[in-house]
């Protein structure tokens, strides 16, 4: 699950909600990678706030030792995408509990002064370090790619997943050319 902004009220509830793999947005810093880390923990290594006995995830406290091991169920991923994400990949990778990157192209390009352009040239090469970086540490990284010719570029650059589309793109897709289909005399 992908939570709207890197808060700790709001993890926590994903978290007890039953969400195991969370995907946070605008991690710029190794500081932020921490304070996401420590959102989804208990104390003591991290600040998640213990409300088990209430939390689906915890089957309502049916849970053996789940206070104990709800850490060790969960990953996350954090989204590089900016400027100073992509600077700062090395130290966000080195952050213990920071199991995976993806990149936000489309961000990423818009920091960078390229609105739109998510295929230039150096947004491509910022992505591909980060993709070498999670490489050479062994984390998984992943990134956006819709046009399937830079998908199989990323996958060839040490992409360990890539997202080549979305729901609403799809069904958007398919609703314009079922309507094309059944246009009558052109009109739509």
């Amino acid at each position: 699950m992908r939570p709207p902004a890197l808060d700790a009220v709001t993890i926590k509830q994903y978290l007890d909600l039953g969400a195991q793999n969370l995907l946070i947005p605008m991690v710029d810093t190794a500081e932020q990678a921490r304070q996401a880390v420590a959102a989804m923990h208990y104390p003591p290594r991290g600040v998640r706030g213990v409300g088990a006995a209430l939390a689906r995830a915890s089957r309502w406290n049916g849970v053996d030792s789940y206070l104990h091991t709800a850490g060790e169920t969960c990953s996350l991923t954090v989204q590089i995408e900016s400027e100073e994400a992509v600077a700062n990949v090395e130290e966000i990778l080195a952050v213990d509990g920071v199991d995976a990157v993806f990149l936000g192209p489309s961000d990423l390009a818009a920091s960078m002064g390229l609105l739109g352009q998510q295929e230039h040239p150096d947004v491509m090469r910022a992505v591909e370090h980060c993709l070498t970086a999670a490489h050479r540490v062994g984390k998984p990284a992943g990134v956006n790619a819709f046009n399937e010719s830079t998908a199989r570029h990323y996958l060839t650059a040490k992409a360990r997943f890539v997202l080549v589309g979305a729901d609403v793109t799809l069904l958007a897709q398919g609703s314009r050319a079922l309507a094309a289909r059944l246009a009558v005399g052109g009109e739509q």
